[in-house]
Parts: structure tokens; C-alpha cells; sequence
């Protein structure tokens, strides 16, 4: 019999030809909208493989009602959403699609660190508004970059892609990770230190961990406390990295100036103060979100199921 594959939600056509082109046959998720758990699991009921988004739900419990899959095939680099011990135990394979989102991501990150810290948003809106009457000297005034302190918390590919963008802004860099990063060290004149050294001396403070027990809610109310109240964050890399409802308090008080998000803790939904806030940037996760990159990880993540399905072992094995 064909080997049958589903996709869980619409994925650029790239991908869906290597499918079809290894032989396979294709179910797509016609709705462009997240499946609730059910529907998942009815899509993938007599299924061989998966590809799945960050978005879905692979829990043990869905693992334990789909055993005959061959491998599962996530569209991210963060795997957080599936219980990848789980799918071990019944000899799943599950693979991720790093590397291919490095730039795309830093760059967004950028573009949040300096709409942030320039209040762009809020000098846009309040143009629009029609209240831009003339130039004056105390007009949404922001921060400087240059001799600035970039902090970067956590040093793996995007964190030191994040860092080599901020040589032309002249800016120190100090990076907390558990390694010792070549690149930021010796090329850019960093220096690896102690989140709470990196939280008490940087101007800019950037996300980029991965989301396990450790990483959860590891900015929280007495992180903040220790940041300049000139400091501006930005997260692009997991939304629950960060207590939401101390990142408000923090906004509101004045504890910090400002925060750049991509992500949040409990996306879609986000927290009803944050959308009040006029220091507060926010974007609907789209840090990878470029034709280019999107399609290169949906091409990884198709290779990946059909190394899976002829039994081979993918480039990106993460089980």
C-alpha cells in the first residue's frame, strides 16, 4: 500500500512536491487554522507520517492513539510541543528543522530591539492619529545603540547571529549560556557572565533559549528588578521564557522602559494589558516569517519524513 502522509496545516508547495514525488499520498489540513486535539488525531488516523507545526499538541496521549506512525516531522526548531520520549518508547522518530530560521529570526529581533527602543510603533501611530503638529525636542525620545550594552541570554545559533548584527551599532556585547561562545568572545569582544550580571548591565536584553523546566518563566518578577530602568527587552524565542504578568507590572511601573515581543506565554492568547501598552511592541510570532525561510523549513521537514518512511535515518533526529 501507498505510504499516506499528513500535513497539519497549509505548507509551501516546495514541500508537498517532495512528497508526492517520493511516491507518497498527501492529506492536507484544508482550513488555514490550528486542529483542535481531535482533529488531529482524526487526520492522522491511518496515517504512516506527520508534519507538524509548533502549534500542534503531541502529547503522550496522542502518541499512545497513533502507533502506527512511521515518524513525525516538525516545521520548527523548538520541539517543546511533542513528548519526544514518548514517541522513543514506541519507536516514532521525531525530527526539527534547525539552522535554517537563523537570520530570518535575528534580523526580526533586531527590528523589534530597534522599534523598541526607538518607539517607532508609537511615533507611527501617533502620525496617523494626526497629532504630528511640528518637530519638537522631546518627541519620543528613545534609546541609543551605540556603547550600549547588548545582553544576549543564551549563545546558540541565533543568539551569536543576534550578536554579529550589532558590530556595526558599536555596541558591548555580554552573553550568558552554559558554553563558551568562540564567535562572540574572540570576533566581537564579549564576554560570557551570569544572567543576573547580564540582567544588571545590559541596555538590550534578548531571548534566545529553548523552552524546557529550566527556561520557563526564567525572566519573572525578581529579574526585572535587576534591570536598568532604562533596559529594553526582547523575546523572540518562547513565549513562557517569560512571566507575562511581571512583564506587565514591570511596563507599568516603570521597572523597565520597554519590551519587544514575538512570542508569549500563552499564544494566541495575549495577556489583555500587554495590548494597552504603548512600550510595548508586539508582533504574532513571525520571527522565521520570510518566503525563503519558511519554504527552506518545510523542504527540511519533508526531507526529514521521507528518510523516516523508507526507514533511513533523517538529517534532524531529535528522538
Amino acid at each position: 500500500m501507498k505510504t499516506t502522509i499528513f500535513i497539519s496545516r497549509k505548507i509551501p508547495e516546495a514541500a508537498i512536491g517532495i512528497l508526492k514525488e517520493a511516491g507518497f499520498a498527501v492529506e492536507i489540513n484544508p482550513e488555514d487554522r490550528v486542529l483542535s486535539k481531535e482533529e488531529l488525531l482524526a487526520g492522522c488516523r491511518g496515517k504512516d507520517g506527520l508534519l507538524c507545526l509548533l502549534t500542534d499538541t503531541i502529547d503522550r496521549e496522542f502518541i499512545g492513539q497513533m502507533g502506527q506512525l512511521k515518524g513525525i516531522a516538525a516545521m520548527a526548531v523548538g520541539y517543546n510541543n511533542i513528548d519526544v520520549a514518548a514517541a522513543a518508547e514506541k519507536g516514532i522518530p521525531v525530527s526539527n528543522t534547525p539552522g535554517v530560521l537563523t537570520d530570518a529570526t535575528a534580523d526580526l529581533a533586531w527590528a523589534l530591539l530597534m522599534a523598541t527602543g526607538r518607539r517607532l510603533p508609537e511615533a507611527e501611530r501617533y502620525l496617523r492619529a494626526g497629532e504630528f503638529k511640528s518637530w519638537g525636542p522631546m518627541l519620543f525620545l528613545g534609546g541609543d545603540l551605540r556603547g550600549r550594552t547588548l545582553g544576549i541570554v543564551g549563545a546558540g545559533r541565533i543568539g551569536t547571529a543576534v550578536g554579529a548584527r550589532s558590530r556595526g551599532f558599536g555596541m558591548k556585547i555580554i552573553y550568558t549560556d552554559p558554553e563558551k561562545n568562540r564567535i562572540l568572545e574572540e570576533e566581537l569582544g564579549g564576554r560570557r557572565v551570569e544572567l543576573n550580571t547580564l540582567l544588571k548591565e545590559a541596555d538590550f536584553i534578548t531571548l534566545h533559549v529553548i523552552l524546557n523546566e529550566e527556561t520557563r518563566r526564567l525572566i519573572g518578577r525578581p529579574e526585572f528588578k535587576l534591570m536598568k530602568k532604562t533596559a529594553y527587552l526582547i523575546n523572540t524565542c518562547r513565549g513562557p521564557v517569560v512571566d507575562e504578568e511581571a512583564l506587565v507590572e514591570a511596563l507599568q511601573s516603570g521597572i523597565i522602559a520597554g519590551a519587544g515581543l514575538d512570542v508569549f506565554e500563552k499564544e494566541p492568547h495575549i495577556h489583555p494589558a500587554l495590548l494597552t501598552l504603548p512600550n510595548a511592541v508586539l508582533l504574532p510570532h513571525i520571527g522565521s516569517a520570510t518566503i525563503e525561510t519558511r519554504t527552506r523549513m518545510a523542504v527540511m521537514a519533508a526531507e526529514n519524513l521521507v528518510a523516516m518512511m523508507k526507514g533511513e535515518r533523517p538529517s534532524n533526529l531529535v528522538s
